[in-house]
């Protein structure tokens, strides 16, 4: 059984078969599946999916892209959501500066800041959304060493990804591992020990080979289970049980 460490369910792609799709996940083979929000209202969508599903959890936070809303009293909703026992992260933060019309790169610091310090106080877990923002991203969580977290679809280096590990952080995986031109993410998950990997889909997106460009789900979390498992020279069995209790340990869940 696998565990889905990212996965956006509340996204519009889902709103035709939502409960399809979740529905079927147990029967695929999907253990656990983790939803985190982009910002207020899809946090609530999130704890709100989460509480009709068992195998389905939820992070709460301000994704760098969807950020410009956010006023720092927003952090009080954040906290409240945050108490949810469904709730097991704050996420997805971070820095993305890949797109010009992102809010200006300050403002997103300071979101990052803000929301770093709540996982601080509430002693939970953060997943970090980091794009062509490695330096920033990594010295904003140097700033807070009490926090621990993700970089989820990691696209970093080889030698970012081992600084993270002795940070005492996880990375993540998406179905990129399973691209032709994915060199740079097949050296950063060599470099990884296994123990400090955890998989995911960040469906819709992000579909893997041979599903590329399609809708993704959480049933191809197995595709890019496959290939890690190549990867790190390990049988499906055994990359499927390391990852999936990663997750568990990560995220707190018995």
């Amino acid at each position: 059984m696998l565990f889905d460490t990212h996965a956006h369910y509340d996204a519009e792609q889902f709103d035709a078969d939502r409960d399809e799709v979740l529905g079927a996940l147990p029967g695929a083979g999907i253990a656990l599946a983790v939803n985190p929000g982009c910002d207020l209202p899809s946090s609530r969508a999130a704890v709100a999916l989460a509480e009709r599903y068992d195998f389905l959890y939820a992070a709460v936070g301000y994704h760098p892209e969807n950020c410009a809303p956010y006023r720092p009293e927003d952090l009080e909703a954040l906290r409240e959501l945050a108490e949810h026992p469904k709730v097991v992260a704050i996420g997805e933060i971070g820095l993305d500066y890949y797109w010009e019309e992102n809010p200006p790169r300050e403002f997103q610091q300071q979101v990052f800041r803000d929301q770093l310090a709540l996982a601080a106080e509430l002693e939970l877990p953060v997943i970090v959304h980091d794009r062509e923002a490695h330096a920033d991203s990594l010295a904003m969580i140097r700033e807070f060493p009490q926090v621990r977290g993700v970089f989820h679809c990691f696209s970093g280096s080889a030698e970012m990804a081992e600084e993270l590990v002795k940070l005492g952080w996880m990375v993540s995986f998406t179905g990129v591992l399973t691209y032709k031109n994915a060199r740079k993410a097949v050296e950063a998950a060599r470099a990884v020990p296994l123990e400090r990997v955890m998989i995911e889909t960040d469906s819709p997106y992000m579909a893997p080979v041979p599903h590329r460009g399609k809708r993704n789900d959480s049933r191809y979390v197995r595709l890019i289970c496959e290939r890690l498992a190549e990867i790190k020279g390990v049988s499906f069995a055994e990359c499927a049980r390391v990852t999936r209790e990663n997750g568990k340990r990560f995220f707190g869940i018995a």
